[in-house]
């Protein structure tokens, strides 16, 4: 794949890339390797310090990164903009908590003293996604750093300059040559740099085939991986709900960053009493979005990212209308420049067709009736993902059921799923496994290190002290 700027919103080729060499890859994970040497003995409080440097730049410069972002990959400006102040709180948060959430955690043995130290692994891969181009990059370098990792990063290759603007922000932000490294490569070199033993761990946002390549490749060396992965999630909706707050939520969550989001709502599982009014609302509200330039202020939903995302679309939906679905309004390519492509709902889904099974990326609702909670449940499950449920209910009872039962990593009770630096992010099945974010996410790449310290008592030998046990 090309590694360039292709602006979604005209589909002109604006910038390309020469990967790196071999020659100039080697360089780089031995700098990274060197760097790491040297930087895990950095005191704590000068590596946060440089995260809250990097969050000033963030905030002072946020228009600018968001304008890239927009440019790269066509989110709306408001959500780009959101998108790198939301960045800088990340920084923040890892320099305010690091200290807290990496201390030495004492445990009362029969050892003089005992504890549980963590300490950095090494050189972490990242291999990132474009649809969140800055936030899925810095929710993972910026625990990582604060915990004296250094990083590598594989960006999507549609967007390089916004991987390259990040590595600006570290290297402006005072962290030392070789702590944070764009790596402008190919996916299938990506395999080489896992493999490579400077390489000390891996992580991966992206698809669930993409998770599975990597940790195949990471499990064969033994390297820690995390991996966020698809997902399908539920917008479940019973009888006691706030129904328009739960309509207008809806919209928003099906079509958040143009609808191109793991953690967006894709199936909307509605009980019977309330499905007519519901449906009614969802498709007025999806048609009623404004589809256009992301730079215009009045923009809702920009385009998709490029022009595969509306071919696998397109083709999805083609499919599942073939299988029985109905289209109840737009899920179809605009007549336009641009990858622009018109919201829509699609309903009576049967089981065997792709919008049943497959994660639909894009802004496409699908509608589902089920008759109770039982139901609801079982339809929600019925998937190989499971990231994240938003359900809507006002019942206690409902609540504690749906919060027991849904299989994923994230249930919001009357609220759409999002990502939180204080709350731990990530899902099971085939949406993957470890978690990014809070005090979790900082200790998925760190030796959890047992220390057991037994003073030796005066005049005592080691072989009196071993006979004693």
């Amino acid at each position: 794949m090309t590694i360039a700027t292709v602006n979604p919103a005209t589909g002109q080729t604006l910038r390309t890339f020469t990967p790196l060499s071999e020659l100039e890859l080697d360089q780089r994970l031995q700098c990274a390797a060197d760097a790491f040497l040297r930087f895990r003995r950095t005191p704590l409080q000068e590596r946060t310090s440089k995260l809250l440097r990097a969050a000033e730049i963030l905030e002072s410069e946020k228009e600018r990164f968001g304008r890239l972002m927009v440019v790269e990959m066509g989110k709306t400006l408001k959500a780009a903009i959101e998108e790198a102040a939301k960045c800088a709180w990340g920084c923040r948060y890892y320099a305010e908590q690091a200290g807290h959430f990496l201390a030495d955690e004492v445990v009362e043995t029969s050892a003089t003293r005992s504890y549980v130290t963590y300490q950095p692994l090494g050189p972490v891969l990242a291999i990132m996604p474009w649809n969140f181009p800055f936030w899925q990059v810095f929710r993972f370098a910026a625990p990582a750093l604060a915990a004296g990792n250094v990083a590598l990063l594989k960006h999507a290759s549609n967007v390089p300059q916004c991987a390259l603007a990040i590595q600006e922000i570290f290297r402006r932000a005072g962290f030392p040559e070789g702590c944070f490294q764009t790596l402008l490569i190919e996916t299938d070199r990506v395999r080489r740099v896992i493999e490579d033993p400077r390489v000390a761990a891996t992580t991966l946002t992206g698809s669930t085939a993409a998770g599975s390549h990597v940790a195949s490749a990471a499990g064969k060396q033994i390297k820690p991986t995390v991996l966020e992965l698809g997902g399908s999630d539920p917008f479940i909706v019973m009888p006691s709900a706030d129904l328009a707050n739960a309509a207008r939520t809806a919209v928003k969550a099906r079509t958040i960053n143009n609808g191109q989001s793991c953690i967006a709502a894709k199936r909307f599982i509605v009980a019977e009493p309330i499905a007519d009014e519901f449906e009614r609302r969802l498709v007025s509200g999806m048609e009623a979005l404004v589809v256009g330039d992301p730079m215009d202020p009045a923009t809702e939903v920009g385009p998709l990212a490029n022009e595969a995302q509306v071919k696998t679309l397109t083709d999805q939906i083609t499919r599942s209308v073939s299988a029985g679905a109905r289209l109840l309004t737009g899920g179809y390519r605009l007549d336009r420049p641009g990858y622009y492509f018109a919201p829509g709902v699609l309903t009576d889904i049967r089981v065997d067709s792709p919008a049943y099974d497959e994660e639909i990326f894009g802004p496409v609702a699908l509608f589902f009736r089920v008759r109770d909670a039982d139901e609801a449940i079982r339809l929600a499950n019925d998937s190989e993902f499971g990231l994240g449920a938003s359900v809507w209910t006002e019942s206690a009872k409902e609540r504690d059921r749906f919060i027991a039962e849904i299989e994923a990593g994230m249930v919001f009770i009357n609220a759409m799923v999002a990502s939180d630096p204080r709350l731990p992010f990530g899902g099971v099945k085939r949406s993957g496994f470890g978690r990014e974010l809070s005090h979790h996410g900082i200790r998925e790449f760190v030796n959890i290190k047992t220390v057991w310290h037994q003073e030796v008592p005066a005049g005592a030998s080691a072989q009196q002290l071993s006979n004693s046990e």
